[in-house]
């Protein structure tokens, strides 16, 4: 976990590795999206302003997301809300928001919009994949308690040693996972591990009897899923997207939902839903959202199955 890379000197900024992360995601799928775009005979400028406004659309919607659900994080810290470099995004926020704005964006410009989402559906895999590796730098989005030869052990004080140490009611589990003696807290706050005493700190440290459980990389099968899904839409992007445009953004939303559904059974953080809109009450949010995206996805596979192209892409 290392959620600082380093810090500028003389400045004394701290660059953050989970926003950096953000960066070079965008950047390697901005790189692709406007090779794809010159392949057929686009401006790939304009793939690159539209992929500016998702990323800002998608950075609003999905901090927006996590803030709403983790709402007792902010209670007497409602500024800390709007701390996105501290980590804190609900990738499915960000992409009803950013789907929805870019959507408005092509139709106001009169550009072909299933074209254009079809490349950013490839490319937003891309830039998660990167995005998922600033998660596991940053803490968040961790795993549940596992003992598997690759398990991740997080440090003393990380999100993942919170959700281990305290009641979650979110998540129906009213006694902590494990308890932490007394002497680690001061007026109810668990102390910051320079204040422990040496004792204190070899007992939270690796092997020790209060360090953190190890739990499943989430973030890494994250990582390695959006990748390979980034491949695939790529495939069926060469060999179906360019007589059927719109396919490769409904396959996106129907691997992408079944693979988030998965991947929340593995993690450990977020707050199950029984709301009147859950489709799968006790599941996580994401893994609603996720059933209504394969929804989603079949429905617009069945509407541009039947439509003909926007217009004619040259060929290579």
């Amino acid at each position: 976990m290392h959620p600082e890379l380093f810090e500028i000197p003389f400045l004394h900024i701290s660059v953050k590795s989970y926003g950096t992360m953000m960066v070079i995601g965008f950047l390697a799928a901005l790189w692709l999206m406007r090779r794809i775009m010159k392949r057929l005979g686009q401006d790939p400028d304009r793939i690159s302003s539209v992929a500016l406004y998702a990323l800002l659309s998608g950075i609003i919607g999905a901090r927006v997301f996590y803030v709403i659900h983790h709402h007792d994080l902010f209670i007497g810290r409602p500024m800390e809300a709007f701390a996105v470099w501290q980590g804190g995004l609900e990738f499915l926020g960000g992409g009803i928001l950013g789907v929805g704005f870019v959507w408005f964006y092509l139709w106001k410009f009169k550009l072909p919009k299933r074209l254009y989402l079809d490349i950013l559906a490839i490319g937003l895999m891309v830039g998660l994949g990167f995005g998922r590796i600033g998660c596991l730098l940053n803490g968040c989005c961790y795993g549940k308690c596992s003992e598997v030869s690759w398990a991740v052990e997080f440090p003393y004080g990380s999100p993942a040693f919170y959700s281990q140490i305290r009641p979650d009611g979110a998540r129906n589990r009213p006694e902590p996972l494990w308890d932490l003696p007394d002497s680690y807290y001061t007026d109810g706050y668990l102390k910051d591990f320079d204040e422990l005493t040496n004792e204190q700190k070899g007992a939270v440290r690796h092997g020790g009897s209060y360090c953190t459980r190890s739990v499943h990389p989430t973030q890494i099968y994250s990582s390695i899923c959006a990748f390979t899904l980034a491949g695939i839409l790529y495939g069926i992007w060469l060999f179906i997207g360019r007589r059927k445009p719109g396919v490769v953004l409904g396959c996106m939303f129907i691997l992408y939902g079944l693979v988030r559904f998965w991947l929340e059974t593995l993690r450990d953080d977020n707050p199950f839903e029984t709301a009147w809109w859950a489709i799968y009450k006790g599941g996580t949010i994401s893994q609603n959202i996720g059933i209504y995206m394969v929804i989603t996805g079949i429905i617009l596979l069945t509407i541009f199955a039947i439509k003909k192209a926007e217009l004619q892409l040259q060929s290579d």
